[in-house]
């Protein structure tokens, strides 16, 4: 994490925090609909706030990117624990949506990240444990009540669905026919 997003993540005024949360919830829904390249005045008015709002939150570009791509993957592992309740096959394949939501946003980030951050950034590598993690526990339940492939690995499913968020241009629609289609082959 760096400095910038340290300062982002400390106790804030519940005014603060509310612009804080539009801001990330504004970044987030602007970089899935037109990509990490959206300028901050964008997210800014789409936010309801001034820049120099977004900038005391986020001193630069990074540390936005950053919050986003970490509110995402805290979210996902938030919501894989939950999922212990559910049955086997319902929990897998909630978790796999909620992936490939995560994955949607991910593809909009992830090379600028890269770009700035590296591969081996400690976001990253955070990232990959939080996934495979829970993706793990997840799927290794629904192959012990034997509704899911045996021969499956949390990596190769990963792949499958993140795939399912890279073409350019597919819709919301179109990626979950894509994941319908990811269930039914790794469903035992």
């Amino acid at each position: 994490m760096t400095d910038e997003t340290k300062l982002a993540r400390r106790p804030q005024r519940a005014d603060a925090r509310r612009n804080y949360d539009r801001l990330v919830e504004a970044a987030r829904e602007t970089f899935r609909e037109h990509e990490a390249d959206s300028s901050l005045e964008q997210i800014a008015r789409r936010a309801g706030v001034g820049i120099g709002t977004l900038y005391r939150h986020f001193p630069t570009r990074l540390a936005l990117l950053e919050a986003v791509y970490r509110d995402e993957v805290d979210d996902l592992a938030d919501r894989s624990a939950a999922l212990t309740a559910e049955e086997p096959w319902d929990a897998l394949a909630e978790w796999l949506d909620l992936f490939l939501s995560y994955a949607a946003t991910k593809r909009a980030l992830f090379h600028e990240l890269i770009e700035v951050a590296g591969r081996d950034s400690e976001l990253l590598t955070h990232s990959r444990e939080v996934i495979n993690g829970s993706g793990q526990a997840i799927l290794a339940r629904a192959q012990d009540a034997g509704v899911a492939r045996a021969d499956l690995e949390i990596g190769d499913v990963v792949r499958l669905v993140g795939g399912c968020t890279m073409m350019p241009g597919s819709t919301d629609e179109q990626q979950k026919r894509m994941l319908a289609v990811v269930l039914a082959g790794i469903r035992a």
